[in-house]
């Protein structure tokens, strides 16, 4: 495999110095910057052989550089090793940005060149300028890796499926005219849909063109004159089409998306949510018409989920209870009886037991499936190569999700396989500290996620301990696991924390070759109190499985953080017990038994 990488940059290069390109740049998105491509648009993954969801190949005549965050540095150093490739880590002092190192390797006058399909309007204005201080060019019409790809997959034509009102909340009809109001506010006419799950959640549609997201490759245009979705014909079902038709949306081949936008009118108010947006749909619009920009009103509308959705949520996540809770009883049988278990068919196991549950339609993400120091890779993902073989001892870190037509799961669950070491017991609770604090948070309205971070990481900076990823990130309904506008993190992001989102709670520790623990659940915000000081806001926590009470220290816990894990465990078994037989209602009844 590392020859064909080799022999790939080795093509590319040769195309670049026939069309007299210094540099090439091949993000991780497709035209839609979707966190999971479908296999067509997987160009940067084909190029290097990185199959982390994140990150940026730039490759010169001479050098060639792999720009990720830490969740993929272990990751990455492995699978670049003998590509000729070096890893620039992200986010610290000494590694340069992807601009700072076109300018130490580039002359004036020299051109940048990237696929403008698959590059987004916020990074080329980034880019532009500045490598504008220095003279250096840039190019966004040629997909080159394309034309050296021979056998590259085609666009998926997948048929596609209805979300219905009963699951949706809202009719199609209703959320365009949700968003032509935004845009009004805005002073804007009309938009551009181009991420899929913006697109999905407008139309009420979904589908299995992207592993793990359900959604469809598509456009779509909104105004108050009309509403346009680009699609291949060939994914839609008579019967969607008619009902879209019957809401008043124009149907039209996927393709057209550029010559429609160049013939819209000159005068056009358009809002573009730029890091949502490629180059391509930018520049086909009329140079008269007037851009306006913002986060797409579609991602702020879709993130505060309706009580049908919310509903649909509390569904899905006992669904998802049932499976985690046979499976982890599956677990334990094979290991006591000496079967043997590895990373990947542990993995297996799981999605058969959700493929059990009704309308389950797939896994939400790769399973972390990950034994040992395995867990110290964050978004470690084990392969035929890397496959381990449980054993009774040690830690393993499960981070896995469904989807499913009433919502989107995503949980992680750290145990011990065998009697834990006192450190284990320690760094487990830190963390689950972070986990309870977030839960319990109780907020004013319309504060930033950037706000309470601190709560999730408190006990673990005490201790010297500290994670660089986010702690919640935004979750889908039957779309994205990873969902914005929203989040919790140390990074500053503007959006408001606002009733009906839904998010995950994931504080965690890694150990560098022993292992990783992470205990995250989902969870939705709702209204707490109305006081003389304004209204307050905290989560209910949905997701259902136990948390192993094994690797608790009970001392390090304060009252109320005892107190919640006792209670949480509580509704776990009294929401799960119903849907068990009495064996397994027997087991989970243990293992959510009261600790002091």
């Amino acid at each position: 495999m590392k020859t064909k990488i080799i022999e790939r940059i080795t093509a590319l290069r040769e195309l670049m110095v026939s069309r007299g390109i210094a540099a090439y740049i091949i993000p991780s998105s497709d035209p839609h910057m979707s966190e999971y491509p479908a296999d067509r648009w997987k160009t940067r993954q084909w190029i290097s052989g990185f199959t982390g969801s994140a990150g940026t190949i730039v490759i010169t005549t001479e050098k060639a550089g792999l720009w990720t965050d830490s969740r993929y540095f272990l990751q990455a150093t492995d699978q670049l090793s003998g590509t000729g490739i070096d890893l620039y880590k992200l986010a610290l002092p000494e590694t340069p940005s992807i601009a700072e190192f076109l300018m130490m390797n580039l002359q004036e006058g020299q051109t940048v060149g990237f696929d403008g399909q698959c590059y987004s309007l916020a990074d080329d204005r980034a880019l532009k300028k500045e490598l504008k201080e220095k003279g250096i060019l840039i190019s966004s019409s040629d997909d080159l890796p394309g034309e050296i790809w021979k056998d590259r997959p085609a666009i998926p034509n997948h048929t596609l499926f209805e979300m219905p009102i009963e699951y949706s909340g809202k009719t199609t009809t209703t959320k365009i005219q949700e968003i032509n109001a935004e845009l009004r506010k805005a002073g804007a006419d009309c938009t551009i849909l181009s991420a899929l799950d913006e697109v999905a959640w407008t139309f009420n549609i979904r589908g299995t063109d992207v592993t793990y997201n359900p959604v469809v490759i598509s456009y779509a245009f909104i105004s108050e004159k009309e509403s346009v979705l680009f699609i291949q014909p060939q994914k839609l079902t008579e019967e969607v089409t008619n009902r879209l038709k019957n809401e008043g949306v124009i149907l039209a081949d996927y393709s057209m998306i550029l010559p429609y936008l160049s013939r819209i009118p000159e005068d056009s108010r358009v809002f573009i949510d730029t890091a949502k947006t490629n180059v391509a749909i930018c520049n086909a619009l009329p140079e008269s018409a007037k851009i306006i920009e913002g986060i797409s009103p579609a991602n702020h509308l879709k993130s505060i989920k309706n009580e049908t959705e919310i509903n649909g949520f509390r569904s899905a996540v006992i669904k998802d209870g049932i499976a985690m809770t046979r499976f982890f009883i599956w677990l334990e049988q094979q290991l006591a009886t000496g079967k043997r278990v590895t990373e990947l068919s542990a993995s297996a196991k799981l999605t058969s037991l959700r493929a059990e549950q009704p309308q389950y339609i797939m896994d939400s993400f790769a399973a972390i499936s990950s034994y040992g120091e395995h867990g110290a890779v964050v978004h470690y993902t084990p392969t035929p190569e890397t496959d381990t073989e449980l054993k009774p001892e040690g830690l393993y870190l499960l981070d896995s999700g469904g989807q499913y037509l009433d919502g989107t799961t995503d949980i992680t669950r750290t145990i011990a396989l065998g009697e834990p070491t006192k450190q284990m017991k320690k760094d487990f609770t830190y963390a689950l500290k972070g986990t309870i604090s977030i839960a319990k948070c109780k907020f004013p309205d319309g504060i930033r996620g950037s706000q309470i971070d601190v709560l999730a990481r408190k006990a673990l900076w005490d201790a010297g301990i500290n994670y660089l990823h986010g702690t919640c990130h935004g979750i889908g309904h039957c779309l994205n696991v990873h969902e914005g506008p929203q989040s919790i993190r140390m990074e500053e992001n503007p959006v408001k924390l606002r009733i009906g989102m839904v998010l995950s709670d994931e504080p965690a520790m890694y150990r560098t070759g022993e292992y990783g623990i992470r205990t995250e659940n989902i969870m939705v915000i709702r209204e707490d109190s109305v006081t003389e000081y304004g209204r307050f806001l905290t989560f209910d926590t949905l997701t259902l499985c136990y948390i192993d009470t094994r690797l608790v220290i009970p001392s390090m816990l304060s009252a109320r953080e005892l107190a919640w894990l006792n209670k949480y465990h509580e509704y776990v078994y009294e929401q799960l017990s119903p849907h068990l037989s009495a064996e397994e209602a027997a087991w989970l009844k243990e293992k959510t038994a009261e600790i002091e």
